[in-house]
């Protein structure tokens, strides 16, 4: 289970005893990523179920803020990157780089954080007011299959952890963790099944955006998926 707690300590602030590991593996964690995800959903629920106990809007307010705090906002991060980095696109895509490997956050970056909060807010009380709202459970999960895919699929835009994690993940991998979200699915919610298709979006996104994956862009797409799928959650039980 090394490999599991690796990411865990990788994904999540959560209290962990340190353990020693090499390079390969570090690098092979990533396969458990989706059940790293699996971990943040539980604290997500807990927070939700917490302040439900109070009003809907305090369970979604202590549900985000254990979904934040439990990642560090380590997914964030990315997002604010990504919009700011896009902001520059119309000065070329080196411009676009440049402002992607700049670590300060500029208009574009705050703007993009406090939209998907916000976006996450609304969703996650809207959720609260219906009957299967633990389904939430299995959206980090999902999400964070699409580092996964993203790594198999997309050149690494330079020597980070996007380029060291791509030799880790094998089809199987891919098969295993695809034939269990489809599992989730019929389990609890038909809507998880959008994952693949905004999985694939924002792959397909992004190879135009920058022409291939970095950290910053596993972020964004993490937080992107999540939201996407709360999305569906919400509207799914008005299409009968």
């Amino acid at each position: 289970m090394k490999e599991f707690v690796l990411a865990l300590q990788f994904l999540t602030r959560l209290p962990l005893p340190a353990i020693r590991a090499d390079g390969a593996t570090f690098v092979r964690s990533m396969r458990w990523f989706p059940a790293a995800g699996l971990v943040v959903g539980l604290v997500l629920l807990i927070g939700l179920w917490l302040g439900n106990l109070l009003d809907p809007w305090t369970g979604a307010l202590f549900g985000l803020a254990a979904w934040v705090g439990v990642s560090g906002a380590l997914h964030l991060d990315g997002l604010a990157d990504l919009a700011d980095a896009s902001g520059a696109l119309h000065k070329g895509r080196e411009r676009l780089r440049e402002v992607l490997a700049d670590p300060h956050v500029g208009s574009f970056g705050v703007v993009a954080i406090g939209l998907q909060l916000v976006a996450k807010l609304v969703l996650l009380h809207a959720l609260l007011a219906s009957a299967g709202w633990w389904t939430i459970l299995f959206v980090p999960a999902a999400a964070r299959f699409g580092p996964l895919v993203w790594t198999r699929w997309l050149p690494p835009l330079h020597d980070g952890l996007a380029s060291r994690f791509r030799s880790a993940v094998r089809p199987a991998d891919l098969i295993v963790w695809l034939v269990l979200l489809a599992f989730a699915a019929a389990l609890a919610a038909p809507a998880l099944l959008a994952a693949p298709v905004l999985i694939a979006a924002w792959g397909w996104r992004v190879q135009r955006l920058l022409g291939g994956i970095s950290g910053d862009g596993h972020g964004a797409g993490i937080e992107l998926v999540e939201t996407g799928l709360l999305l569906a959650l919400v509207i799914a039980p008005h299409l009968g």
